[in-house]
């Protein structure tokens, strides 16, 4: 606690104590302000992400007194889209602060969204008392809360009383942690920040959490049935998911692959997790590799939508087996059959899988590793010149060639990626070196993650980031570019503008005078809200242009956009998972 704090907590006991007759020592009162601020900081925790307002502006002022760095924003969905992204950088939870009922419900897409990825996160809201709430008196801004939460995350608290403080904020911490880590409510009426008590008394409170996230190790007959598994295999193959990046068994996952000589494919946050360009990355051959393999390896992966379900035509008629490695059992045959489960942490269950493949181990037969080679060869001849085209205005192979060169020079820079085919495209152009470098929409596909993710990244890491957005992308988030210029922090977002989702080239059936639905203001400037706010904005047209603006803003540091004109034809439907929208069965003429 401050000392100011203290010394004006002592005096009003001291004063008490007078009023009532005695003349007794003063006694050091703490309240939940400060118990809150303690339990996050015994913790380890010190950064906060959040809106203010009633009632937690105080809670955010103290906070920042107490040397804890709170980072406010715009809008709290995407203070709650930092803090699950900062949960997933740092394996401790993130906490996102906001007020009641409409502050609430707008982190709340947040906290679903990180429970979906498995990102440790703790949104923490004000709220009405109990007492109001349940009788529906008509508070301000009074909803409960607790309720709505408890459907949409791991687990949802609610703290009534101060000397619970310690307690609560310790089973949020371990709940998000611990497991298959994810998003935690926690609900603080505000009459809790201001209750008072003992300052010994809430000190011993206080609970430092003891390995929130303990080691869960395998079965030893469940590694003998995915080595026996293994060893059958003609066509194997590994799938690497951003579990297995956020698990952080950087070590052990690569002296697995290596040691096997087995082909991998990594999801998009799990790229670099090993590098792009290592010999056994069979990125370039996606299609085959799903086609073909006989034997799947899913280390950290889900079966669902990203990976069609582990069936139809991606996979393939070629019969399969999956060898499935995840904390959660109920993950286990979720959409197809999986012959080997392997429930435990990433870590325990890939070391355990080393240790029994022993010294003889067998790679993969040669006719399967030389067809995956020649099909990267084939498919990198082919894309190589796209990549490397000049065209005015820009597609989307060219302005991204530009990019793939920047991020192969500066590894350790942080990509920020989102949009519909800036996202497509991007993710199987964009080559990535080291791990938990590349962050995007994850499981949902969920737009708006982008502004958040990046000043998370940058606050977290204190590495350089690049934001590579689509214009509809940005536009969900795009006010937070303020916050950008605020902190000062070293982001260069580039906005893909291509005037619309998907193409700007649409028209209105009708012929009316509103345009397309699909459609944005032609040839709008987002360049310059950057420079409204004392950022850099820059213009650019050709390939040359946006790499040279890119450039420097990584070289600066400094708080940048880059307005990307793209070619308004170039874009597909929905990227290239237009399948999902679907058309309607009716021609109405």
């Amino acid at each position: 606690m401050s000392s100011t704090a203290t010394d004006t907590l002592a005096k009003q006991s001291s004063e008490e104590g007078e009023i009532a007759g005695g003349h007794s020592a003063a006694t050091e009162l703490t309240d939940g302000f400060h118990l809150i601020i303690d339990a996050l900081k015994l913790n380890d925790i010190d950064t906060i992400y959040g809106v203010p307002g009633i009632p937690i502006t105080d809670f955010g002022r103290l906070a920042q007194a107490e040397g804890m760095r709170v980072i406010s924003f715009r809008h709290e969905q995407h203070a709650g889209n930092a803090a699950a992204i900062a949960g997933y950088l740092t394996q401790k939870p993130g906490i996102c602060l906001t007020v009641s009922a409409p502050g609430f419900l707008n982190g709340l897409t947040a906290l679903a969204n990180a429970t979906t990825n498995c990102f440790p996160m703790i949104l923490i809201s004000g709220s009405s008392e109990r007492e109001i709430v349940d009788l529906q008196q008509g508070d301000y801004e009074e909803m409960d809360q607790l309720a709505i939460a408890k459907p949409l995350c791991k687990a949802a608290f609610r703290i009534l009383h101060a000397e619970d403080i310690g307690i609560g904020i310790a089973r949020a911490i371990r709940a998000a942690c611990s497991g298959r880590p994810g998003g935690v409510y926690l609900d603080l009426p505000a009459k809790l920040f201001g209750q008072t008590m003992d300052a010994t008394a809430g000190e011993k409170s206080l609970i430092k959490v003891v390995d929130p996230a303990p080691r869960q190790l395998p079965a030893p007959d469940a590694v003998a049935r995915a080595i026996d598994v293994l060893k059958g295999a003609r066509r194997p193959l590994i799938i690497l998911g951003k579990g297995a990046a956020y698990a952080r068994a950087d070590e052990e996952i690569r002296a697995l692959v290596e040691k096997s000589g087995i082909p991998y494919l990594p999801m998009s946050m799990a790229k670099g997790l090993l590098p792009d360009d290592h010999p056994q990355s069979a990125g370039a051959a996606r299609s085959l590799v799903l086609k073909e393999a006989d034997v799947v390896v899913m280390i950290g992966a889900r079966l669902n939508w990203l990976l069609s379900h582990g069936k139809g035509k991606t996979w393939g008629d070629q019969p399969k087996q999956f060898i499935q490695i995840d904390i959660e059992p109920k993950e286990m045959d979720s959409n197809v059959e999986i012959a080997a489960p392997l429930v435990g942490d990433i870590g325990s269950c890939v070391s355990a899988l080393l240790e029994s493949m022993g010294d003889g181990w067998t790679a993969p037969p040669a006719d399967w590793t030389g067809a995956i080679d020649a099909k990267k060869e084939t498919n990198l001849a082919r894309m190589a010149p796209k990549l490397q085209n000049n065209n005015v205005p820009m597609d989307f192979h060219g302005a991204l060639g530009a990019l793939r060169r920047i991020i192969k020079e500066r590894p350790d820079a942080i990509l920020v990626n989102e949009g519909a085919n800036t996202l497509d495209f991007a993710r199987s152009i964009i080559d990535m070196y080291q791990p938990r470098k590349r962050l995007d929409v994850g499981t949902w596909g969920v737009m708006g993650i982008g502004m958040g993710f990046a000043i998370a990244a940058a606050v977290e890491t204190g590495k350089p980031v690049l934001a590579v957005e689509g214009d509809s992308a940005f536009g969900f988030s795009g006010m937070e570019i303020e916050t950008i210029c605020r902190y000062n922090l070293p982001v260069c977002v580039v906005v893909f503008n291509n005037n619309g989702i998907y193409r700007g080239t649409d028209v209105n059936p009708t012929g009316g005078p509103d345009v397309a639905t699909t459609v944005f203001v032609k040839d709008s400037r987002y360049d310059k809200m950057m420079e409204a706010f004392g950022g850099i904005g820059v213009y650019a047209t050709t390939p040359d242009e946006l790499s040279r603006a890119v450039n420097e803003a990584m070289e600066s540091g400094r708080p940048t956009l880059v307005n990307a004109v793209i070619d308004e034809n170039a874009g597909t439907e929905s990227g290239r998972i237009g399948n999902l929208n679907p058309q309607s069965a009716v021609s109405k003429k």
